[in-house]
């Protein structure tokens, strides 16, 4: 009895498949751009007109205004945020400085995140551009204004635990709807931090199927399609034979007993996964395993030896 509900439990959580190939879609256009940059650095998109906002943005980073066309403006900045080429972005940075500090990174808008930040290093909020004090964040956490940020090669099928931000349940998920989370456990690749605890990531919905009479069970595919780096690049993931490998071999070390299951808890692998009857039922927090797509690229952080 306990190993069939142990078997119908994976079921249920394999069906929580990676099935496309869907890699995070880069904005185009100047509004595009503008409001990606916007919702990251303050938590929300600005109103008011084009030219005014990207001004407001210029000076918060960098205290000055480019000269050039509204793209090339926006492209400089979207660069400065997110680009990792001949150094690593402003995000990685501040993701880096804020792992070294808390061991965690947040979720949160970049402009709250460096206020949290310089209250708990300094006691009180900075003055100047986000450069700046991102720069002086990093001489205090890491005893240098450059981060110590090194690129590093993650290889393909590398295991990433995540948590569910938003609840699974077949009852009221529909196809296309998003599903967030979070990594759950620090990610280390030759010795560098590549995916730090709280990074987001996002998956949708590509199917489901309600429970139905005579023993049918409900199923829901979810796409992890995408899960934010250390350095803020967005990495191509799914649920792959690693990741199924994985949740077996857990499952199975908490099989030996019903009580197993039960102390998984609501954040566990089988736990929650078949409530009222047989509908799948994954609340916020349960626990999964996912892995990278290819071998990719990425700034990560000297991890402590």
């Amino acid at each position: 009895m306990i190993r069939k509900i142990l078997l119908m439990a994976l079921a249920a959580v394999f069906l929580l498949s990676s099935m496309g190939t869907a890699v995070a879609a880069v904005p185009n256009t100047v509004e595009d751009k503008l409001a990606t940059i916007e919702t990251d650095t303050y938590g929300n998109v600005q109103t008011g007109a084009l030219v005014d906002r990207i001004n407001k943005l210029e000076k918060d980073y960098d205290g000055i205004h480019r000269s050039g066309s509204m793209l090339s403006r926006v492209n400089a900045l979207y660069d400065e945020v997110y680009t990792n080429s001949t150094k690593p972005s402003t995000l990685a940075q501040l993701n880096a400085i804020e792992w070294n500090v808390s061991h965690a990174v947040s979720m949160e808008a970049a402009d709250s995140r460096i206020v949290d930040l310089e209250t708990k290093l300094n006691g009180k909020t900075g003055t100047g551009t986000y450069r700046s004090r991102i720069n002086a964040l990093s001489s205090l956490a890491f005893g240098a204004k450059t981060v110590p940020l090194s690129l590093i090669t993650v290889p393909k099928n590398t295991l990433v635990k995540i948590a569910l931000v938003t609840p699974i349940n077949s009852k009221n998920i529909k196809v296309g709807d998003t599903v967030k989370y979070q990594v759950a456990e620090d990610v280390v690749v030759d010795g560098h931090l590549v995916f730090a605890k709280g990074l987001p990531g996002e998956g949708v919905v590509t199917k489901v199927k309600h429970a139905a009479n005579f023993g049918r069970n409900a199923e829901v595919e979810v796409d992890f399609k995408q899960t934010k780096s250390i350095d803020g690049t967005y990495v191509d993931t799914f649920i792959g034979d690693e990741a199924k490998k994985e949740m077996k071999q857990l499952a199975m070390a908490a099989g030996a007993s019903l009580a197993g299951i039960v102390l998984l808890g609501p954040v566990g692998i089988i736990a929650g996964a078949f409530v009222n009857g047989k509908n799948i039922d994954l609340p916020e927090g349960t626990e999964i395993y996912i892995q990278t797509k290819a071998d990719t690229s990425l700034y990560g952080v000297q991890a402590a030896q």
